[in-house]
């Protein structure tokens, strides 16, 4: 199924796990996808590789197992900065071969000591070329706090909005801790006549050094509400674990009181977070 169909009859909840590490056995990350395919997500969405690196055969072979083994619709990430057309050719077939059906399409982290191809510079010029080349659903990011490297919220929009008008089905955004930046960013999409549907990001935030992380590369806000959490509990392992999970739901209960179309849940392979969050609004994403 392409995922955009399952925002006509419900709130999406969706789940996003990565490649294990290459020190990692290769099996870590099927014990997680045992535990979270019994919390019944709509897609599960496996990620390419950070820093430009190439995981593209991890996240093929994972994608197609949570398709073909798990029986849930997966969503393949696939990033072009550092791939040729032969090379993304290569992959669609690769996922067609394997049933997959449904493309986060990225233009992927730039590497300083990594020259890029030339072949595709944006996202919209994979999603075109997807387009050109096979029937899948495209799903693309979008920023509520703007792209790092956009000049500004405007030129973010209007970069989105062409992005949409390639090709895209459906958006995921970027992790956010502030409601109201999701909500402004909402209505200009809306006002850019931006009408596929967005799900929001969510990141449960389990210590202090993940957070530094993400705020490093993503350039996040951080409410004060957020960050006298981090301070009160970040030498309590477990109270700042059950502290995240319960800012996480705050903010899931508020987006799907207003309306949200789906949640996507970075689980960062942690099962028990995914668990937790699942059970506090399983009842709130129940289908009309």
């Amino acid at each position: 199924m392409k995922t955009s169909e399952l925002f006509k009859t419900k709130t999406v909840l969706s789940f996003e796990v990565f490649p294990p590490q290459k020190t990692s056995s290769p099996d870590t990350i099927y014990k997680t996808l045992d535990q979270l395919n019994d919390l019944y997500p709509d897609f599960i969405s496996v990620t390419y590789g950070a820093g430009a690196s190439d995981n593209s055969a991890s996240t093929i072979a994972i994608s197609s197992a949570i398709k073909n083994r798990y029986r849930r619709e997966a969503v393949a990430h696939l990033t072009c900065i550092n791939q040729t057309r032969e090379d993304v050719l290569s992959l669609l077939q690769q996922l067609e071969a394997n049933h997959i059906e449904n493309i986060l399409a990225l233009r992927g982290d730039l590497n300083p000591s990594v020259s890029p191809q030339q072949e595709f510079k944006h996202a919209s010029d994979l999603i075109a070329f997807i387009k050109e080349h096979g029937d899948f659903n495209i799903v693309a990011a979008c920023y509520p706090e703007g792209h790092g490297e956009a000049s500004s919220i405007a030129a973010d929009i209007r970069n989105l909005k062409i992005k949409v008008e390639t090709g895209v089905d459906h958006l995921i955004s970027q992790l956010f801790f502030d409601n109201n930046y999701f909500y402004a960013f909402l209505e200009r999409a809306e006002c850019a006549g931006i009408d596929v549907p967005i799900e929001a990001g969510i990141m449960p935030v389990v210590n202090k050094k993940q957070i530094e992380r993400m705020v490093t590369l993503c350039g996040v806000d951080l409410p004060k509400k957020f960050t006298k959490m981090m301070e009160r509990y970040e030498n309590k392992p477990e109270a700042m674990r059950d502290a995240g999970i319960a800012y996480a739901v705050d903010q899931i209960v508020d987006l799907v009181s207003q309306g949200v179309d789906g949640i996507h849940l970075y689980t960062m392979n942690n099962a028990y977070i995914a668990r937790k969050i699942s059970e506090a609004v399983k009842s709130l994403l129940a289908s009309p």
